[in-house]
């Protein structure tokens, strides 16, 4: 991996909702990347990622909300955390978002996890025990498909 692998993989992971359902795959179907190392570099970004969406929320959410385009999708995840994610937080703890999270789909992960969490309350060190859950249970999710599918797509162009 070079210095301009590593950056793309980067700057794709930090792209809110693609995240790592976007950058594993293009590491390594794209890049033809070892999987275990793009594995795990999108992990970490994806883990440190976490806690720097968290904070800033804190910091700054209350200027991005004066800001109309901002405020829709502030209002659009508060809603989606008060119906979806705050009942099952509510029943099930930190695992459920760490779920929900974990659910390589767009409108989930770390940065919808991070807004969930700071919308419930939920303290720095569970939300980061959730988020690490939650970017393992995607990344090994997606692997598995990329994997899966790669091996699937060589034995295809192999016998036509």
């Amino acid at each position: 991996m070079n210095f301009n692998d590593l950056l793309q993989i980067t700057l794709i992971t930090l792209i809110p909702t693609l995240e790592l359902r976007a950058s594993l795959p293009y590491a390594i179907l794209v890049l033809e990347l070892p999987w275990y190392s793009a594995f795990l570099w999108v992990v970490l970004i994806n883990i440190l990622l976490g806690p720097l969406v968290y904070f800033a929320l804190r910091f700054f959410l209350h200027l991005f909300i004066k800001i109309p385009f901002f405020n829709r999708v502030y209002e659009h995840s508060l809603h989606k955390v008060q119906t979806k994610i705050k009942p099952k937080v509510e029943k099930y703890g930190e695992i459920a978002l760490a779920l929900f999270i974990g659910i390589p789909l767009p409108g989930s992960g770390v940065y919808t996890g991070a807004l969930a969490a700071f919308i419930l309350d939920i303290k720095p060190k569970k939300f980061m025990i959730a988020a690490i859950l939650g970017v393992l249970i995607a990344a090994i999710v997606v692997l598995a498909v990329v994997l899966t599918g790669s091996e699937f797509f060589q034995w295809v162009i192999k016998k036509f």
